[in-house]
């Protein structure tokens, strides 16, 4: 096998893994917003709670198995970066289920249909960055892994 089809193999084989652990961390966020969402939760405040839902097994789940980390965790390297990335995104969302349910009140009247298009809005907003977030993760947070990276591509921190 050449060089550059192994690495294209090794890079395929990360990006599935990251988009498993995203699958599954977003199953949770989202189950979170929806269910706290539908017990009055404002959106923000939902938004918090699937956030932190979410954020916290999705690390464990990038770092330990999409990106193979097996060294000591770098809190101003890895964690700092990692949880800035993913507060951006919850704020993000905040910002995009807030407006979506202040529109929405005034032209929707079944709950029902409030809480299923908010909690889209929150759902597009994770799909909107997950291609975001992998190439952040892999070049500022996960960079200690050299899996799938040539040498012109691997981080010098």
């Amino acid at each position: 096998m050449k060089a550059t089809d192994r690495l294209r193999t090794a890079r395929t084989l990360l990006w599935g893994r990251y988009a498993a652990s995203s699958v599954a961390a977003g199953l949770i966020s989202q189950a979170t917003f929806t269910v706290s969402f539908a017990l009055g939760a404002l959106p923000w405040a939902a938004t918090v709670l699937a956030f932190v839902a979410g954020a916290i097994p999705n690390y464990f789940m990038n770092r330990y198995w999409a990106w193979k980390q097996t060294n000591r965790v770098r809190p101003a390297r890895e964690l700092l970066p990692y949880f800035t990335i993913n507060v951006a995104t919850a704020v993000a969302a905040s910002l995009v289920t807030t407006g979506a349910d202040a529109w929405l009140q005034t032209r929707i009247d079944s709950e029902v249909w409030q809480v299923v298009l908010v909690s889209a809005a929150f759902i597009g907003t994770y799909g909107v960055m997950f291609v975001l977030k992998f190439f952040l993760f892999d070049r500022f947070v996960f960079t200690a892994s050299v899996v799938g990276r040539s040498p012109a591509t691997r981080s010098r921190s």
